[in-house]
């Protein structure tokens, strides 16, 4: 029988070549410097609201720009500020997001809202002066607040704070035009959740880690709570003390802001598509999207969002209480009922026995959290077109002093569903810039200060059919 002959200079299949070229393209991305330390970020509406731990917008651009084209779709599943969607809105993409925080979904769905900045003005100019106007009336009518959310309002807000942002309200509801009410919503709880300052008692809010003042001033320098402890001159007061000012004064500023950044989006892709759901469910096609960036929680709360998000949402008619249960849903909680959890990779598995060595019950955390994930890269793996791409931004947690190594665990998960997972890339955080709740060198000893001081970019590509 003639033997067959072997052609050393023969091309591997078109597939095959595809797949090569995608995952040298990925590869690239994934080695560059990724801290885009240099590079601002306060531009288009990406300055909207304050939100803890967002990564720069230069981030997914880059991966959008080079592994998509103008008119596909890009997928954020826990879109957060929704920093993935905007980039990829004013690259001219196709940009879809779902989060499970009602705070993420207004703040993604009003950054991506082209409005009339003329409109927005002339708007704002007449809801400010009327709620002025019922402030000095004394017509402003308290919300049915049920009794624990009317003690936390009271707990954190003066009696003239609460008069103002009720007034605002107030007006603000009366509009017709929802995504003009919308942008006024959003700029209501942008003076509440700040990086600095704001109008609730609270200090460090936006960092998810917030505590009551216990000595507060009005502008004018009028002592309006903490007298004893001023008197004793207690030692670092300074880090105990705040100024709260005028709500609508607040609130004119921060609109003004808002509406310079307007500008921006009038000129982007097609029409955004932003609903509240869950990244473990997705209610998307199989093998429908371009491309995926987003970046999932911390395990174990290490950033609690709704810790801070409850400051508005309060405002907006959640009840304390439904805020509380909606928490427990969020990926990288604590709480263990009706989890459904997976059994793990064998590295994966093995942190998570050492850890519960020491403590079980920070074990069943760490379990639930990559069960979860594992629900969500399978997720992504079914959404993706053959041989395209998820990008993840992972940070690691500390659980008993032992790293949970986040990024590596994922990557295997990911291999285990099917993903080719090309080198981990690794950037580093700029402290000063980043809202991150960590100082600028590490404590073991502090669960505030246990984070990473750098984060991991992992890349996950579907195989060819």
């Amino acid at each position: 029988m003639k033997q067959p002959t072997l052609n050393l200079f023969a091309q591997p299949p078109p597939t095959i070549q595809r797949q090569a070229s995608y995952l040298q393209k990925l590869t690239t991305l994934l080695t560059q410097d990724l801290g885009f330390h240099q590079q601002g970020s306060a531009y288009a509406s990406h300055n909207f609201h304050a939100f803890p731990a967002k990564f720069p917008p230069q981030l997914p651009r880059l991966f959008i720009d080079a592994l998509t084209q103008p008119g596909d779709l890009v997928l954020d599943p826990m879109m957060g500020s929704g920093t993935t969607l905007l980039e990829a809105f004013l690259a001219r993409r196709q940009p879809i997001g779902f989060d499970i925080d009602p705070l993420a979904v207004l703040v993604s769905a009003v950054k991506l809202t082209p409005l009339d900045p003329y409109l927005v003005g002339k708007t704002a100019y007449l809801l400010i002066q009327s709620a002025r106007q019922l402030v000095i009336q004394n017509d402003v009518l308290t919300p049915a607040w049920d009794e624990k959310t009317g003690e936390f309002i009271s707990y954190w807000f003066t009696d003239q704070t609460q008069k103002e942002l009720m007034a605002l309200l107030c007006i603000i509801n009366t509009l017709t035009d929802q995504g003009l009410k919308a942008f006024f919503y959003l700029a209501f709880s942008a003076i509440i959740i700040t990086k600095s300052g704001g109008v609730s008692l609270a200090r460090d809010l936006a960092h998810t880690r917030p505590h009551r003042a216990k000595v507060v001033y009005d502008v004018a320098g009028r002592l309006l709570l903490g007298r004893e402890l001023v008197e004793q001159k207690v030692p670092r007061l300074e880090y105990m003390t705040k100024i709260i000012r005028p709500a609508i004064d607040e609130f004119e500023k921060r609109v003004q802001k808002n509406i310079e950044s307007l500008k921006a989006l009038q000129v982007g892709g097609q029409q955004p598509f932003l609903q509240f759901g869950n990244a473990q469910a997705l209610p998307l096609s199989d093998d429908s999207i371009d491309l995926i960036v987003t970046s999932p929680p911390y395990a174990s709360n290490a950033i609690d969002y709704m810790r801070a998000h409850k400051f508005s949402l309060v405002w907006f008619g959640y009840p304390i209480d439904q805020l509380g249960q909606q928490r427990r849903k969020y990926i990288g909680g604590e709480a263990m009922g009706e989890v459904n959890f997976v059994p793990l990779p064998a590295y994966t598995r093995q942190l998570v026995a050492k850890i519960a060595d020491v403590d079980e019950k920070k074990a069943g955390v760490l379990h639930r959290y990559y069960s979860e994930m594992t629900f969500v890269l399978k997720e992504m793996y079914r959404v993706l077109k053959p041989g395209k791409a998820a990008v993840l931004v992972v940070g690691s947690s500390v659980l008993r002093g032992r790293d949970t190594e986040t990024a590596v665990c994922l990557a295997d998960i990911g291999r285990d569903i099917g993903f080719t997972v090309p080198p981990i890339g690794v950037r580093h955080l700029d402290r000063n810039r980043r809202m991150m709740p960590a100082g600028a060198t590490i404590n073991r000893d502090s669960q505030i200060q246990q984070r990473m001081h750098e984060e991991y970019v992992i890349g996950f590509i579907k195989a060819e059919s």
